[in-house]
This record gives C-alpha cells, sequence and structure tokens, in this order.
C-alpha cells in the first residue's frame, strides 16, 4: 500500500522518462487517469490505456522523445503533499518558467492545468508542475 499514489506516478515517469523505457505500468485509480489525460493534451507524453491482463488495473503510460531519444519531459515534480497540503487561489497562479511549464490542479470542478484554472477563476490544490 502506498501512502502517497500521485507521488508514485510521478516517481514512475521520472525514472521510465531516465531509463528511457517506451512504456511505464501503474495501478489505476481515477485522479491518476486525469493527470495522464492532461498530460497526454500537453504533450508531455504520447498516451495512457488503463488495461485488465492482471487481477487489477492497469494504467499503460506510453512515453514520448523526441528524435535523438530525449525525454519531452524535463523535470516532474510533487507539490502538494499528504503532509503539507499547497491550495492556491486564482490570483497566485501565475504562470512558471515564462508560461513553458505546467501545473496541475484540483479543484472542485475537477483535474485541470493552471491555464484553465486561470480562465475559470477558481483555484485549487496543485498537485505537481511538469516540464
Amino acid at each position: 500500500m502506498h501512502s502517497d499514489p500521485i507521488a508514485d506516478l510521478l516517481t514512475r515517469i521520472r525514472n521510465g522518462a531516465q531509463a528511457k523505457l517506451v512504456t511505464v505500468d501503474v495501478p489505476h485509480s481515477k485522479i491518476k487517469v486525469e493527470i495522464c489525460r492532461i498530460l497526454q493534451a500537453e504533450g508531455y507524453i504520447k498516451g495512457y490505456e488503463v488495461t485488465t491482463e492482471s487481477q487489477f488495473p492497469t494504467l499503460r503510460i506510453t512515453m514520448r522523445y523526441d528524435g535523438k531519444r530525449n525525454s519531452s519531459i524535463k523535470r516532474i515534480s510533487r507539490v502538494s503533499k499528504p503532509g503539507l497540503r499547497v491550495y492556491k487561489p486564482t490570483t497566485d497562479l501565475r504562470p512558471i518558467r515564462s508560461g513553458l511549464a505546467t501545473r496541475i490542479l484540483t479543484t472542485s470542478q475537477g483535474v485541470m492545468t493552471d491555464r484553465e484554472a486561470r480562465k475559470r477563476h477558481i483555484g485549487g490544490e496543485v498537485l505537481c508542475e511538469v516540464w
């Protein structure tokens, strides 16, 4: 049992990118699917699918690389942790790294990027930052 399944997801993606793996398998959950949906929409991963080959469903993530086999994810880090939750109002959601990085938030209206949260004028819990 993991105490922080989102940190486990991010660590497996980070390790897979460093090892230049084609796919990474992660235990399935709804929040992980939503995070992968955003990562795919932002162009950090190629895709994802839910497989039921084993007893428990698994989320299979297909990694994205450029022509020189460099990962499109330079850094992926957890912001809000179980021991210290980080909530940001919409006024504090300024672009990071000149708008090249993406924050993934969970809000009352679902999981979304910081850009989408600024458009909708809502804040939330910052799950992670990716660039």
